[in-house]
């Protein structure tokens, strides 16, 4: 399995991108303009290209203040190559991604999904001291728009 890191993935992308997510229930369901305006307001992509095939079989976004932050979002390995370990490269070619090499990378995990992160070098928040020295805990919240 020879793989291609590739890291700028723009809205010309998005065919290929809607076919990946295709491949996973969660996102079959996403639409090529709105995925669209979504790669143009993304700040970094990090994805996957099979070398023989040039087919696109994984892929990461991240949106950033390149000083403090970045949030990983739809993290995604093309469903017939998972167990390959190129989830492991894929988030590997994300954290060393020299634009986000001096920021700390957040995402959101579903339960099952959390020891591969752990693998990947992400740690739970569980409580943060703060300089009062009351340690809190944090926790991921959402405020979602009626569709």
């Amino acid at each position: 399995m020879s793989v291609t890191v590739e890291r700028s993935l723009g809205p010309s992308a998005t065919p290929e991108l809607i076919d990946l997510y295709e491949t996973y229930e969660w996102w079959a369901d996403r639409e090529e303009e709105p995925l669209r305006r979504a790669l143009a307001a993304t700040d970094e992509v990090v994805a996957l290209r099979d070398e023989e095939t040039d087919d696109l079989i994984a892929a990461a976004r991240a949106l950033t203040d390149y000083t403090y932050y970045a949030m990983v979002y739809d993290v995604i390995v093309r469903e017939g190559r998972r167990g390959e370990g190129l989830g492991d490269e894929l988030m590997a070619a994300l954290v060393t991604h020299p634009p986000l090499s001096d920021v700390d990378l957040g995402l959101v995990a579903r339960e099952g999904l959390v020891p591969f992160y752990e693998a990947c070098g992400f740690e739970e928040i569980g409580a943060v001291d703060y300089p009062d020295g009351e340690p809190e805990t944090l926790r991921p919240l959402v405020f979602r728009r009626d569709e």
